[in-house]
């Protein structure tokens, strides 16, 4: 018979449970609120390394790519059925509570997607997450009710349109890291972008309540106030729509508004509320879209994806180097292929990936595929036939075969040097292919010649952050390099790495090159240390970005132990020298 005495102790216990569960939900949601995904781009004049010009306060490729795929995603009309089935299905294997994914199955067409945003559960913490890390596949199953609320946005925004005919102030208090922090100060001038449905109020106080009862409050973060201002001329609500959603959550609060996903501001002051305070507040002013610098480079990343559907996501998957998701993405569009004409594009794609990962036979073996297909279809003079003779001649080229790499890449020139402009951004790629061909047969002479022609077409035709100028600035730095003058190769390295960290998402694998790059030259110039810097620095993205058997990562051991070895730190050098040896087994 149980006591009285334990009755009560069974009651203090659930009453303590109570508010424990209470503020778990509460930090919870408040780290959902404060890692919402940011870009911050200060405003800066490039170095001559880089350009010429006037100030660019262009945004980082991170946020280029959430943009595209929040453009694929709205184009693509899915069976919302499949769509919420399909979502079911990755939900329980990422071991979501039943009664959440159950609740989601059953009702989710009895709410609004603004009222599932809202709730407290998974939806939000799981959205949130894949657009900060680009998880393409959280992304992807997600697609549906990202398109799903922003149009619930849209269509609410032109119910309250008479709202906001007038210039406003929205708030929002954020916790930010001393990092972010460091990078909002740095920004003052430039941009800022919230890369995922942002939630604000239009009243002052709700912001400050909210990092005043923040439990991340330390001596670690800073709380910033965002004051918003909102003129609605400088907005395309067709694109960027945002609405009073008190009505509609499912936690009603007093004058709410959510912006769609990727929203973006420039950042005008920044500064402590008062003397002494932990608060500081940061003023802001929506960018006004017409930006020629920021559509440039939007408008040329749009160009290089520009196929329709799931084929534009394939190769925005592999702009980000998420190859494994690729692959499943392409090996689905396969089986579903109804053309000839699609399987030699899924082909050709495939070959691309492939001969990203190492993967060198599969990557001849699919572009050959390809190049069948395309013989019996096309011209043989087509530039698609072109593209496909170059990567086949790339992979030759990564198997050390060498006279074929160059007889592929030459069948490539002889049909562009027809078939384009004297300046189109392809025959200069080609030119560098050949130009860093010649460089690893040491020619160089027709090394630089081929090098050069490409950078001059490259200066001309693209935007000065461009990837394909950090390649033709590499390639030159190669020559240079095999030539042993070393410290032109490194000022040339540098320029194409300035480019590379800003165009590329950090664990890029042609980010790890470049890196490597460096470090081989200091290496050869007797700077161990520096040279140990960059070595580390690739091997930690290849490491990220690469399957574990690599080729490149047996480079990478080799190289860091080849420096330990010089230092002579012979213990170190023989830890890697034994990871390289365990690929190669």
């Amino acid at each position: 018979m149980t006591s009285t005495k334990d009755h009560v102790d069974f009651l203090y216990k659930y009453h303590q449970i109570q508010p424990i569960h209470t503020q778990l939900t509460k930090a919870t949601q408040s780290c959902d609120h404060d890692t919402i995904p940011m870009s911050f781009i200060p405003k800066r004049e490039m170095s001559e390394a880089v350009s010429n010009e006037q100030n660019l306060d262009q945004l980082p490729p991170s946020y280029m790519y959430s943009m595209i795929f929040k453009d694929i995603v709205l184009e693509i009309d899915d069976d919302y059925a499949k769509s919420i089935n399909a979502l079911v299905i990755y939900c329980r294997q990422q071991k979501i509570p039943e009664i959440q994914i159950n609740s989601l199955q059953s009702t989710y067409h009895q709410k609004s997607p603004v009222w599932w945003y809202s709730k407290s559960m998974f939806l939000h913490s799981m959205l949130n997450r894949a657009l900060r890390l680009l998880d393409m596949e959280k992304m992807i199953k997600l697609g549906f009710f990202i398109r799903s609320l922003h149009l619930q946005l849209k269509q609410l925004h032109q119910e309250q349109s008479s709202n906001f005919q007038q210039a406003f102030t929205v708030y929002r208090g954020q916790e930010l890291s001393q990092q972010d922090f460091q990078n909002l100060c740095n920004s003052k001038g430039g941009l800022l972008s919230f890369n995922n449905f942002l939630s604000t109020s239009k009243e002052k106080e709700v912001a400050i309540d909210f990092v005043n009862d923040s439990p991340h409050e330390s001596t670690e973060n800073v709380s910033v106030i965002f004051i918003m201002t909102i003129d609605q001329s400088k907005l395309s609500t067709s694109n960027t729509p945002f609405a009073m959603i008190d009505k509609h959550s499912a936690v009603p609060s007093e004058q709410e508004i959510l912006f769609t996903m990727h929203i973006v501001f420039r950042a005008v002051e920044i500064k402590q509320m008062a003397e002494n305070s932990r608060l500081w507040e940061a003023h802001l002013t929506i960018t006004d879209e017409n930006d020629p610098q920021l559509s440039t480079l939007t408008d040329r990343i749009k160009q290089e994806i520009n196929d329709e559907g799931w084929h534009r996501m394939g190769k925005l998957m592999l702009k980000v180097g998420h190859f494994d998701q690729a692959e499943e993405l392409y090996n689905e569009l396969l089986k579903n292929a109804s053309t000839d004409s699609d399987r030699a594009n899924i082909y050709y794609m495939l070959g691309i990936l492939k001969d990203q990962q190492g993967k060198y036979p599969e990557a001849a073996k699919f572009n050959k595929k390809s190049l069948e297909i395309d013989g019996k279809l096309l011209p043989e003079d087509d530039t698609s036939v072109a593209s496909t003779y170059r990567n086949i001649g790339s992979v030759y080229k990564n198997m050390g075969e060498y006279s074929k790499a160059l007889e592929y890449f030459k069948k490539t020139i002889k049909i562009q040097e027809k078939s384009l402009s004297p300046t189109d951004p392809a025959l200069a790629t080609s030119y560098n292919d050949i130009g860093l061909l010649y460089s690893i047969m040491s020619e160089y002479s027709k090394a630089l010649e081929y090098g050069e022609k490409s950078h001059k077409i490259n200066e001309k035709a693209l935007p000065p952050i461009h990837p394909h100028l950090a390649i033709s600035y590499n390639n030159i730095g190669e020559v240079y390099d095999n030539m042993g003058e070393y410290s032109k190769a490194l000022e040339y390295f540098k320029k194409s790495n300035k480019i590379w960290e800003i165009s590329l998402p950090s664990n890029h694998p042609d980010l790890a090159i470049s890196y490597n790059n460096i470090g081989a030259t200091y290496d050869n110039m007797g700077e161990y240390s520096k040279a140990l810097e960059f070595y580390e620095k690739s091997n930690k993205t290849w490491e990220i970005s690469l399957p574990s058997n690599h080729p490149n990562l047996v480079t990478s051991y080799n190289n860091i132990g080849a420096v330990y070895d010089n230092m002579g730190e012979y213990s170190k050098a023989l830890e890697f020298y034994e990871k390289s040896l365990k690929i190669e087994e």
